[in-house]
């Protein structure tokens, strides 16, 4: 009698990570580490920073405010004396900051999260917030309103990046596939970037809603939403999307 032939097993699915490449590096490491041989991380950057070198208004500041782990970097590049109390939005940028010389606290939230987080427990004078060219929450308007006199400066911009030819490829292949998007931002550059002949067997683990909402039309099989907006819950995202597909 014939043997019967075993199965063919799936292969692994691949995961696109579009964060800036330390960032996106990093993930795809975690993703390895967390589901193995179910997924093939790719690291395709769609965008990248570019950090500045505003002029720092001379005044006497006791804190500085970060919402990202490159204003972290963009200050550290300024080389001017600045206050040693850092609010930051999250772990991560407190972690960052904490290494880069600051007393660093953290927010564990968003921007609404991090200026109610000063606000009950403000700094004694003028606070300097150095961000990026693209934010959201309106960080300094909240600030402001809370009678803390805020400046800004901004130390970075991001430029947009091409997707990879490998991305391409598996944007115009017919087997599924994950994109792991963090930002608004990004999400609206995937969108643009989407090729014409992309087969649209995509599941998409998002950030947030807004994050969701700034794809618009994007053609897609499922979509899971972090339940808290940072790494651990971009994973679970992530094991979401993998639980409705077949495994290796």
């Amino acid at each position: 009698m014939a043997r019967q032939s075993e199965p063919l097993a799936q292969p692994p699915i691949p995961v696109l990570v579009t964060r800036p490449r330390a960032e996106a590096e990093s993930f795809a490491a975690t993703l390895s580490a967390r589901f193995g041989t179910r997924v093939r991380p790719l690291v395709t950057p769609l965008i990248a920073p570019r950090f500045l070198s505003p002029v720092i208004p001379a005044k006497d500041y006791a804190a500085v405010v970060f919402t990202s782990a490159h204003a972290v970097e963009g200050a550290r590049r300024l080389g001017v004396p600045l206050p040693r109390l850092a609010w930051c939005v999250g772990r991560k940028t407190a972690a960052v900051a904490t290494a880069a010389g600051f007393l660093a606290k953290s927010a564990d939230g968003d921007a609404e999260a991090l200026a109610n987080a000063i606000q009950a427990d403000p700094p004694n004078g003028r606070i300097l917030y150095l961000r990026g060219v693209d934010t959201r929450g309106n960080l300094l308007e909240k600030l402001n309103s809370f009678c803390m006199h805020t400046d800004v400066a901004i130390v970075y911009a991001q430029e947009p990046q091409l997707l990879t030819t490998q991305a391409l490829a598996v944007l115009r292949s017919p087997e599924p596939a994950l994109v792991t998007l963090f930002s608004p931002r990004t999400a609206a550059l995937f969108r643009a970037a989407w090729p014409r002949d992309g087969q649209g067997n995509l599941h998409v683990a998002a950030m947030s809603r807004a994050v969701a909402d700034a794809l618009d039309d994007l053609p897609r099989a499922t979509l899971a939403i972090a339940r808290q907006p940072d790494a651990a819950g971009m994973l679970a995202a992530v094991e979401s999307l993998l639980a409705g597909l077949p495994a290796p």
